[in-house]
C-alpha cells in the first residue's frame, strides 16, 4: 500500500470511528505520522516499507464521551475487531477508552478522551510495503 492510500484508509478509519460516537471531527487536527519499519533484530529495510500512526481529535462533551466512545467498542466487537482495552472509570485517566486489533489485517485502533470536550482517535498500521517494491530480504 502506498503512503497516500495508507493515510487516506486510516483517516477513512478515524473519520468512521467519529461518527459511530456521535464526536465532530476537528479538521486541523489530522496527523499522518510515518515510520520505517524495523525487523525483529532491530534491523532496517532499504525497500521502502513503512507504518503509520494517524490520529485526530473530535469534538465530543464530556457527558456523552462514555456512551461515544462505548459505541465505538460495541461496532468494532462486530466488526470482528478484538477487544485489547476498555473502561471508562470516572477515577482514571482517561476516563473512556477502547485499544482494539484487527486480527487478519493486524492493524490497531484507539479511541480516548482527552478533556471534557475532546476524544482522540487513532489508527496504527503493521509494515507496509509500497507497491511494486521489491521485498527486501535479511
Amino acid at each position: 500500500m502506498s503512503r497516500q492510500k495508507a493515510e487516506e484508509w486510516a483517516d477513512h478509519w478515524t473519520s468512521s470511528m467519529a461518527r459511530t460516537a456521535g464526536a465532530e471531527v476537528v479538521e486541523s487536527t489530522r496527523q499522518a505520522n510515518f515510520s520505517d519499519c524495523l525487523g525483529k533484530g532491530g534491523e532496517s529495510a532499504d525497500d521502502g516499507r513503512f507504518t503509520l500512526r494517524y490520529n485526530l481529535r473530535a469534538k465530543l462533551p464530556g457527558d456523552r464521551q462514555a456512551a461515544g466512545v462505548r459505541a465505538i467498542r460495541d461496532e468494532l466487537k462486530k466488526q470482528g475487531f478484538e477487544i485489547q482495552g476498555y473502561r471508562s472509570d470516572p477515577a482514571k485517566n482517561p476516563v473512556n477508552l477502547v485499544d482494539a486489533r484487527q486480527p487478519e489485517q493486524r492493524f490497531a485502533v484507539s479511541a480516548e478522551d482527552l478533556d471534557d470536550q475532546l476524544i482522540v482517535l487513532v489508527v496504527s498500521t503493521p509494515c507496509l510495503l509500497p507497491p511494486d517494491a521489491e521485498q527486501q530480504e535479511f
